[in-house]
């Protein structure tokens, strides 16, 4: 934090406070001609990027009080910070956690909001709980020395009240750069602030102050150093330290802003850029910087209050009592300013500091005197890793079929403290392990191609991982390793190390693939004629396995010659063996064949299994295929009975048909006179033979006679329904004999005629 609002009476124009010399007695005093050099070096460093002064983001209220002056929202003021830190959240100071110096919770009496910050990426508000608490001591106690000189001691007094200080705060945000509120340098899309400020327990006489963020966490330790204790901690280049020098009235408004720079060794000069001691190179200076009236190309400022009520609220919105019991702000007891880091040069816009030091002193000279401090935790750089693999967290994904399976990791830092961070990130992965287990990869497995570069802005970087060739299946678990950027304070960080993202979210599982059989049952006959299954027959079958993956290939896990993996070589077709057993006949118990394996080398079709059935019915082929561990699954036993139509035949008993034809012979004769005019009375027959000439083989039954009277023509004819039959393969004669023999006396003679008829039967 800055060093304070110095509380300083005016001075005469021949004096200036802001610059690296300047303090009555300094060895860097600074007399009128070199103010003017400072304003013009200002001039000069900042006027190519016309800007507006740090209090005009609306971020923050730099008006010279305490209080929020409007409603929800932006802008902040420091009862919220104090609201934030002491009411919902930790008072950070010496004595621990929360506690004040006699060991009693501290929550800020009459902490006047019930409203948070809006945006704020850091925040700090620590309060000492009793006057000099702890107070510089010994002659290593001033900024130019590294903090391992300082010495401390607590509750020894002896400093006057104007340079007792009783509470520090500070507030960190991040906004998008805009030439007209917050410009940047350098083209940076993101522009930095910090606003900080200061109590005190006096204000009559002159001070002036020092605010430190420093990047490594500072802490008070028990060491001895010099007539003190000493400090835990260093300083690290790009420290910053604002020095101000405030009078009571606020006419004088001196700021100048150092960095933390070993290559200075000794003051060099008083301008932007030069040395203004050693270890403090000068990043900026202002004799002219009070917010109420600094140019409006400021990128800082600071304000005290006025108790004529010009600056508004005088009553302190936390605990605060001064020298004379008021809780009320007498003018100059409180000091507030912000600073534009991204808008300074030479000042390291992302660095994170985990620390802040206000700091009272005896001049504003680089030599001066420190006397009292407040110590404060800020808001060091954090970085999380957070990885989602490819398949999902926790998810899973099949082997494809050439066991070729690629993965992917995508690894999110995020990073608190700072918005532009660098780095690396690398990705390792284990496995496989079995399904279901619950190892992870926080150590040890496969390193994955070379580290990602992480390039970081809004805090903020997603990068993938190069790809990793699974060829196996199993549970697999990602591990990303964050570099961290020493460069800006980006501490490491690691997934599965990251309690907020839980190591097996990193992992997923790769499935076998589940192959399907399908068999084709057919029969053969070779009977005469070879038709509808009739035995002898053959009874076979073919199974056709689909779907399977190719087995886990050489080299484990990662790219082509990658860290840890050889040159990958793919796997061979699946193997196992494909099992056929026939039931029947017509039942699924009695085992017809089989059972008979099948070596399988992939996706195909294997067979005939062929078979000769001795009994008619119907025969049911049952398939299963083993599998190939532990990329392919197996097929489980075909159903019996069958219930696809592929898997059963019938095989049938083969027929004959005989016939054997009867002929049943039948006959019609007639007789009439020869001129027709003549009168037949006599008797006509009809006879049967089985001869050709009705001469031998008389048919008994089938013998017929019928009187003829007074006819001119009469006719006669059988009435064989059966008694007489010719039946038999060959060839059968049958003759007929007819006969008229007239009466005595009849005027027409007698007749016969035989009539033979041969039939051929084939049956």
């Amino acid at each position: 934090m800055l060093n304070g609002f110095g509380l300083s009476k005016a001075r005469e124009p021949s004096r200036t406070s802001a610059g690296p010399g300047g303090g009555r007695g300094s060895r860097h005093r600074v007399g009128s001609r070199i103010g003017v050099i400072f304003a013009i070096g200002l001039l000069f460093v900042f006027f190519a990027v016309p800007t507006q002064a740090v209090n005009a983001t609306g971020l923050f209220e730099l008006d010279g009080n305490a209080v929020t002056l409007h409603g929800a929202g932006s802008p902040d003021d420091w009862d919220r910070v104090c609201h934030d830190v002491t009411d919902n959240g930790t008072v950070f100071n010496k004595f621990g956690t929360g506690f004040d110096s006699a060991g009693h919770a501290f929550s800020a009496a009459g902490c006047n909001s019930a409203a948070s910050t809006t945006g704020a990426s850091a925040l700090e508000f620590v309060h000492a709980a009793s006057q000099n608490e702890v107070n510089f001591t010994g002659g290593g106690s001033k900024d130019p020395i590294d903090i391992s000189s300082w010495a401390y001691t607590t509750g020894t007094g002896g400093n006057p009240g104007k340079d007792i200080l009783l509470d520090g705060f500070a507030a960190r945000y991040s906004t998008a750069a805009n030439s007209s509120t917050c410009p940047t340098i350098n083209s940076d899309p993101i522009c930095k602030l910090i606003f900080f400020g200061l109590d005190r327990f006096d204000n009559s006489g002159d001070a002036q102050n020092g605010f430190w963020f420093l990047q490594n966490s500072v802490t008070l330790a028990n060491n001895k150093v010099g007539g003190g204790l000493g400090f835990s901690g260093l300083h690290k280049t790009g420290d910053i330290l604002v020095v101000t020098d405030f009078a009571i009235g606020g006419a004088t408004n001196a700021i100048t802003v150092y960095s933390w720079d070993p290559s200075c060794t000794k003051a060099t000069g008083t301008l932007a850029g030069d040395c203004g001691d050693a270890n403090l190179r000068i990043a900026g200076t202002s004799a002219n910087a009070n917010c109420t009236n600094s140019s409006p190309t400021a990128p800082f400022c600071g304000i005290v209050n006025q108790a004529d009520g010009t600056t508004g609220p005088t009553t302190a919105p936390w605990g605060f009592l001064d020298k004379g019991g008021s809780a009320t702000y007498g003018q100059g007891e409180f000091f507030e300013a912000g600073l534009n880091i991204s808008d300074v040069p030479g000042l390291n816009a992302n660095a994170c500091f985990a620390s802040t030091l206000a700091e009272s002193r005896s001049s504003t000279s680089t030599s001066a005197v420190l006397k009292v401090f407040i110590l404060g935790g800020f808001g060091a750089c954090t970085s999380s890793t957070v990885t989602t693999p490819s398949a999902g967290k926790n998810g899973s994904a099949p082997i494809n079929a050439t066991a070729n399976l690629p993965e992917t990791d995508s690894a999110t830092i995020t990073v608190a403290g700072t918005s532009n961070f660098g780095g690396t990130v690398k990705f390792s992965i284990c496995g496989p392990f079995a399904l279901g287990t619950t190892t992870n990869c926080a150590t040890g497995g496969s390193a994955i191609g070379s580290p990602v570069t992480v390039t970081g802005s809004s805090g903020t970087a997603t990068v993938v991982s190069p790809t990793a060739t699974v060829t196996e299946v199993g549970r697999y678990c990602w591990r990303a390793e964050y570099s961290g950027d020493p460069s800006v304070g980006v501490p490491p960080s690691s997934d599965p190390t990251n309690p907020s993202d839980l190591s097996t979210n990193e992992c997923f599982s790769v499935t076998p693939l589940q192959p399907t059989l399908a068999t084709q049952a057919t029969i053969t006959s070779s009977a005469n004629p070879p038709v509808d299954g009739n035995l002898p027959a053959t009874i076979s079958d073919t199974a056709t396995l689909a779907g399977t993956a190719n087995e886990q290939g050489t080299g484990g896990v990662g790219l082509d010659g990658s860290i840890g993996n050889p040159t990958l070589t793919l796997g061979s077709p699946a193997k196992g063996q494909i099992t056929l057993t026939a039931f029947g006949p017509n039942n699924c118990t009695t085992v017809a064949f089989g059972p008979t394996t099948v070596n399988a080398n992939g996706d195909g079709t294997y067979g005939p299994v062929s078979f000769s059935p001795t009994a008619v019915g119907t025969y049911t082929w049952v398939a299963s295929y083993s599998g190939d561990s532990p990329n392919t699954l197996g097929v489980a036993a075909s159903a019996c009975p069958d219930t696809t139509g592929t898997e059963n035949v019938t095989a049938k008993d083969t027929s004959s048909a005989i016939s054997s034809q009867t002929w049943i012979p039948n006959d019609t004769a007639t007789v009439s006179s020869g001129s027709g005019s003549g009168t037949l009375n006599g008797t006509l027959t009809l006879q049967a033979y089985t001869s050709s000439d009705c001469t031998t083989g008389v048919v008994s039954s089938q013998s017929y006679t019928q009187p003829v009277v007074n006819a001119s023509a009469a006719t006669i004819s059988s009435n064989n329904t059966g008694q007489f039959t010719v039946s038999g393969s060959g060839t059968h004669t049958v003759s007929w004999l007819v006969t008229f023999t007239p009466n005595a006396g009849s005027n027409v003679s007698g007749s016969s005629h035989c009539e033979s008829t041969s039939l051929t039967i084939t049956n």
